[in-house]
């Protein structure tokens, strides 16, 4: 069983590899971008470390926002090479690229924070009006973990963002800040089309996003049937198989906040006593044996 990770040492890379040797199978860390691809006709094939990667029954992607391009290659790859995948490369493109993921969750007609994406600026008002008004979120169209993501209370604070922004090169939207769930949200984590596990994540003092990578705290909860099932619903719009999904709690319902195809998992752990690394094995060697199972009923 592969992991596809930047560092073993990497608190979810860690327990996965417990929990990989914990039900008698090895565990392969590859350095994502240590992975060199090989295209030949009829045969691809990868290295590593001037080694060909040969038996693999399962691969498990942790794609960083930052090695996105490559990473999805490699995943990619393994695709081709017929090495079954937890995530395929398509599905975490869709998470990734907010706007795109944002598309297919309204088409799947669940509620987000009202957004906008605009490549002319020159009518900031207008846009302003679509989610609201200030005070307004503005996003990278790609970021993890709360980076790339700023409040802006008034227009002089969001011209300057949107120029610092501009000045990188980057594409954002501006997006609707939901005042009753300012600086709380839940975070469920969805493998194999079920609920694995979930808290209800509060911002530190003075801060408006919640990550735990932000100074956030996280407390165990059941969600209602609806959050649950909005969940489970915004996975599948992505085609995920292990999902994060953040959740804003409203007087409406649910509102799909973000879908993370890489979610680390080491606050959900420790804020809930879960084995989320051992249900993460369990789907992948799932999936490798339905592989095996269907290349021997073709081999018949």
């Amino acid at each position: 069983m592969a992991i596809l990770s930047r560092k073993r040492s990497l608190y979810s890379t860690s327990r996965m590899v417990e929990a990989i040797r914990q039900r008698g199978h090895r565990p392969l860390v590859l350095d994502t971008l240590r992975c060199n691809l090989v295209l030949s006709r009829g045969r691809p094939r990868m290295t590593y470390r001037g080694v060909e990667v040969r038996g693999l029954d399962v691969a498990i992607p942790r794609i960083g926002a930052s090695i996105t391009p490559y990473g999805l290659a490699v995943v990619s790859h393994l695709e081709s090479m017929g090495v079954p995948v937890l995530n395929d490369a398509p599905s975490i493109a869709r998470s990734r690229d907010k706007l795109r993921c944002l598309q297919l969750l309204t088409r799947a007609g669940l509620e987000v924070p009202r957004t906008v994406m605009a490549h002319d600026r020159s009518h900031l008002s207008e846009l302003l009006e679509e989610v609201g008004g200030l005070p307004a979120v503005v996003k990278l169209l790609r970021g993890t973990q709360g980076v790339g993501v700023m409040l802006a209370s008034t227009v002089a604070e969001l011209q300057g963002i949107l120029e610092t922004f501009q000045g990188l090169g980057q594409e954002f939207v501006l997006q609707e800040l939901v005042g009753e769930s300012r600086g709380r949200d839940l975070r469920a984590l969805v493998v194999g089309g079920r609920l694995v596990g979930s808290m209800r994540r509060r911002a530190r003092p003075g801060e408006f996003r919640s990550n735990l990578h932000r100074g956030g705290r996280g407390k165990p909860v059941m969600p209602a049937p609806e959050y649950v099932e909005a969940a489970l619903r915004a996975t599948r719009a992505v085609g995920l198989e292990v999902a994060g999904v953040d959740l804003l709690e409203t007087k409406t319902g649910p509102k799909v906040l973000e879908v993370n195809s890489s979610p680390g998992f080491e606050g959900l752990e420790r804020a809930t006593g879960l084995d989320i690394a051992g249900a993460i094995i369990d789907r992948a060697l799932a999936m490798a044996r339905e592989r095996q199972s269907t290349a021997r009923s073709r081999a018949l």
